[in-house]
């Protein structure tokens, strides 16, 4: 029997954090085992929010891609793609656009958020709008049986099923409905205690070597109740200790709540003992990084050959989407 198939994908925004790591490449690294999977680097995705400079792009392909080798991503057993290397994603993406009102897209939790909170750009752009189109038609070009995502994305899955359920009931059968593949998420703060994210500059990244961990981990913020060495603390409001959930085993977490509760250790002890765990964590990614990291066109051949193999499902789809809408020319 063949595997069911998943679809993923990330933007190409630069090397990736540890956020990316615990929160989607695990887990993904992990669904190889049992799924057919397609891994997309969503590159026209990113020029929803970012199209006024795309100077970047290229580079950030090929960054996000080493880091996926690097995590354990492999070619032999996942197709790992270019979405814009598959023109048929733009072509379904246009179909769907003509059946889908534009209230289901409005709706979407993360249209009106991201407005606000991307105040500095002007995103009264379709592009912009028809995000979730454009995400579902690289769902269900490949006929994904299911999409591994954190609660935050799962509304966008189920705008996809809406989506899938209006097309086939115009056009017959065409789709399978793609389920929801929910990803246990793991805090994971950054240095400054919000979310890590390129964006608020406080990130540790999957290539950071040593030092740099270090450097960035030392001085991050605790428990505000910290204030001297001897001041007790509450382990549950401490960043550091989040990541300490992520990261160190129970025994070094139980050590680290107790210590912190009765003061009997520092947060710098705290500290070096989580950058410890989280260095043996990342070994592995460092020492299959520069491999690739030296060999860029090693990872643009992998792209490619993985961009063909992702084509050749997709106009098979399409060739089915064109009949059922009765814009298959083929045989005139």
């Amino acid at each position: 029997m063949p595997r069911p198939r998943i679809l993923s994908g990330m933007r190409p925004t630069g090397a990736l954090h540890l956020g990316n790591l615990m929160g989607a490449l695990d887990n993904w690294v992990r669904l190889q085992e049992t799924y057919e999977c397609f891994f997309s680097i969503v590159d026209w995705h990113s020029l929803t929010t970012d199209y006024a400079d795309p100077s970047g792009i290229r580079d950030n392909v090929v960054e996000v891609a080493t880091d996926w080798l690097a995590a354990g991503l492999d070619p032999e057993r996942s197709t790992l793609f270019i979405q814009s290397q598959v023109p048929e994603h733009a072509e379904l993406h246009l179909l769907l656009s003509m059946v889908v009102p534009v209230p289901w897209l409005e709706r979407v939790p993360t249209y009106k958020e991201q407005q606000q909170q991307l105040t500095g750009k002007d995103l009264s752009t379709y592009g912009f709008l028809g995000y979730p189109l454009l995400q579902t038609a690289d769902i269900i070009i490949y006929k994904a049986d299911a999409v591994p995502v954190g609660e935050d994305q799962a509304a966008h899955v189920e705008l996809t099923r809406e989506i899938v359920r209006r097309f086939n009931n115009f056009y017959g059968p065409v789709f399978p409905e793609p389920k929801t593949l929910l990803t246990e998420a793991k805090r994971i703060p950054g240095t400054d205690g919000r979310k890590m994210s390129k964006s608020y500059d406080n990130a540790v990244y999957m290539k950071d070597d040593a030092d740099t961990v270090r450097q960035k981990i030392n001085p991050m913020i605790t428990d505000p109740a910290r204030m001297r060495r001897k001041d007790p603390g509450t382990p549950e409001k401490c960043p550091v200790f989040d990541l300490h959930k992520a990261f160190s085993p129970k025994e070094t977490r139980d050590w680290a709540a107790e210590g912190c509760r009765t003061a009997g250790i520092g947060c710098l002890d705290c500290k070096a003992k989580l950058t410890d765990h989280m260095l043996e964590r990342l070994a592995d990614i460092h020492a299959r990084r520069p491999e690739f990291a030296s060999r860029p066109d090693t990872v643009w051949d992998i792209l490619r050959e993985g961009s063909k193999k992702a084509r050749a499902v997709a106009q098979a789809t399409m060739n089915e989407v064109r009949e059922a809408m009765k814009i298959d020319y083929r045989n005139a």
